[in-house]
């Protein structure tokens, strides 16, 4: 196999959350009285740490008055997640991969609790050797979680890929060395993922599928 370790983002990559997140980030805004941010820019946070997309999408408002717009946007997010579903064909895909003997891994924006409420809702967790998110790691497109879980997990930057919705994960695999691998069903249009490195741009979960088998 080309690859041993597979590391892939969560939101927007596995499940389909993107639209939810999005909505919510707009609405906190609206709460609180200020600007609601454009649907684009709403999306183009997804995937980094929490406080640095509230800051992208409310720049105008004091830092100290972030973890305000946070609450509010657990408000509307927390009631509404249990929705959520994969994407799709996600669910065979990692039960091959893990079949077919990769290891597995999640480098997220999400802060841990989220993601193992995640894990939990898809019962995706024993496909996973590791995981690492955004308030265990500098967040991304800093290479930090990506060079975490290739050390835990003994890999190089050659025999490791990257897969994600976000010019954030190809940035942060392109810092750590790391191939990557776009996917344009989630938070980021494909004409934007096409300018930032990535050995493909793929448009469904079944385009991956088939062009993950090519590579083994």
């Amino acid at each position: 196999m080309r690859y041993d370790l597979i590391v892939f983002d969560w939101d927007g990559t596995l499940l389909d959350s993107a639209s939810l997140i999005a909505e919510t980030l707009r609405m906190a805004c609206t709460r609180m009285g200020i600007a609601t941010p454009p649907e684009a820019h709403a999306r183009h946070v997804i995937g980094m740490g929490m406080m640095a997309a509230l800051q992208y999408v409310a720049p105008e408002l004091p830092p100290e008055r972030l973890p305000e717009l946070f609450e509010h946007y657990r408000a509307h997010y927390l009631p509404r997640e249990h929705q959520l579903r994969p994407f799709a064909g996600v669910a065979e895909l990692l039960q091959q991969l893990d079949a077919d003997g990769y290891l597995l891994a999640v480098a997220t924006g999400k802060p841990r609790v989220g993601l193992e409420r995640g894990f939990t809702a898809t019962g995706f967790k024993p496909h996973f050797v590791a995981s690492r998110c955004a308030d265990e790691s500098r967040p991304k497109p800093d290479p930090d979680m990506l060079l975490h879980l290739m050390a835990v997990t003994g890999m190089t930057p050659q025999r490791t890929l990257m897969i994600g919705d976000t010019s954030h994960d190809l940035m942060m695999a392109h810092h750590a060395g790391v191939d990557a691998v776009a996917v344009s069903y989630g938070a980021h249009p494909r004409a934007y993922l096409e300018q930032h490195p990535a050995l493909v741009v793929l448009d469904s979960v079944q385009d991956l599928a088939r062009w993950l088998s090519a590579q083994g």
